[in-house]
């Protein structure tokens, strides 16, 4: 394959063909006919290795201001799962198509523009995060989108995600691809960094602000690793929260002020009945996890922020735990849904309970600008070949994935590489 390059976009010798095998680079802005995906249909719903299968398929239409990314590698998230389940619904029930590629952050190339398309061109490198609307109500235009009734979540509210040569994404989803990261590096930390960052500064008068004390669960997950880089950023205090002590080092890494065990306490799961002798036993567990965190802040000094996505297991002594006017803010319930709490502490110290769910483009583009200073760490822990993405999913299902974010490459040949150059050089010949 012949390389040189004009005008920073590389130009080369490749045959124009309809479907290109994984890692074979087609000519610069040429869109096959058909593309290899992992593919989910509805009668294989079930764990990752079950659900999720290569198949040969359309290469997405564009519309006018959409775009068409060449991904290069792609992360891994629970909304995979979640869409290979089809709990706690059916990706199908929401967007109808008949097969369902999942991934929800990617890195990239730009491939194709919709006529309407003024920002972005071929040959472009690019991140992408992942929410969707319409852009036409509102809550688009000088709102907040996400509260926009079109907001989806691409890759999983929609058919068309990451785990595939090709995607189709809405042209304010791309954002610049950090050059000094790897193409798997820049694949595996949107979605979860954005989402971090909206929990954290995008709820006010809860911000987080200098100084102030933020309680992480999962301390060590994706969400979790860059809760604690963003906390320190903002000059505040973030007490992370393990499961397992072999992570401990890698929290306090981070730039965690202090880590606890949750294995050493057992107040977890749902509130047993108020003022029972069960409820009893609970709340001495829950004060003694309560001093714990007293250990790392000071006597008295309860946490003004509380970081939540267990949901389930860890909601009742969130809400117990925050300080009078606090907030506890919630994105996930990966530990269960039915999520129990004692009111009297939330009217009586008037605390808050926030929802938050993703990040619009601003939030997004102001947590890329941190990654692109090399303020953050992607954290990224293990990287699978394109044939190993279910693998990968099986891996966070049964929680035995390292801390951290994990990738998985798709059209770059091999990891390591930070260019579009790079990859073409490392590409298969044929």
């Amino acid at each position: 394959m012949a390389l040189d390059t004009q005008d920073g976009i590389a130009h080369y010798d490749a045959p124009e063909k309809d479907l290109y095998e994984i890692g074979e680079m087609p000519p610069l802005g040429f869109v096959p006919k058909q593309m290899y995906a992992w593919a989910i249909r509805r009668e294989r719903h079930g764990t990752p290795e079950k659900a999720m299968q290569i198949e040969v398929v359309d290469v997405p239409q564009l519309d006018s201001h959409e775009v068409l990314v060449l991904v290069m590698a792609a992360g891994v998230n629970y909304n995979g799962i979640w869409a290979g389940l089809g709990e706690p619904i059916s990706p199908f029930d929401v967007h109808k198509a008949p097969f369902h590629i999942a991934g929800s952050d990617a890195s990239g190339i730009v491939w194709a523009v919709g006529s309407a398309v003024k920002r972005w061109k071929v040959g472009d490198e690019v991140v992408i995060h992942c929410n969707q609307d319409d852009g036409d109500d509102e809550h688009c235009n000088g709102g907040d989108p996400m509260f926009s009734p079109s907001q989806r979540i691409w890759g999983y509210e929609t058919p068309d995600g990451s785990f595939a040569q090709f995607t189709n994404v809405q042209a304010q989803q791309l954002m610049p691809r950090p050059k000094h990261l790897t193409w798997e590096e820049a694949a595996c930390y949107t979605l979860t960094l954005a989402t971090a960052y909206r929990m954290l500064f995008g709820h006010e008068p809860h911000d987080l602000k200098p100084g102030q004390n933020v309680l992480v669960w999962g301390a060590s997950g994706g969400l979790g690793s860059y809760a604690i880089q963003l906390a320190n950023t903002a000059g505040a205090n973030a007490i992370g929260v393990i499961s397992d002590e072999s992570k401990r080092q890698f929290v306090l890494d981070q730039g965690a002020k202090g880590v606890i065990n949750r294995k050493d306490f057992n107040c977890w799961g749902q509130l047993p009945k108020v003022n029972t002798p069960e409820y009893n036993e609970w709340l001495k567990e829950a004060r003694k996890f309560g001093k714990a965190i007293w250990d790392i802040t000071g006597k008295g000094v309860n946490v003004d922020m509380v970081f939540e996505h267990p949901g389930e297991a860890t909601f009742p002594v969130s809400t117990l735990v925050v300080k009078k006017g606090g907030m506890v803010v919630i994105c996930a319930g990966t530990s269960g849904f039915n999520c129990t709490f004692d009111v009297r502490y939330m009217w009586m110290h008037q605390k808050r309970l926030q929802g938050s769910h993703f990040a619009h483009l601003k939030q997004a583009s102001a947590a890329n600008q941190l990654m692109i200073e090399r303020r953050l760490d992607p954290c990224m822990s293990e990287v699978f070949p394109w044939a190993e993405i279910p693998a990968a999913h099986v891996k966070m299902y049964n929680n035995e994935h390292k801390p951290g974010n994990m990738a998985v490459l798709v059209q770059s040949p091999r990891t390591g590489l930070r260019t579009f150059e790079d990859a073409l050089e490392a590409s298969p010949k044929r």
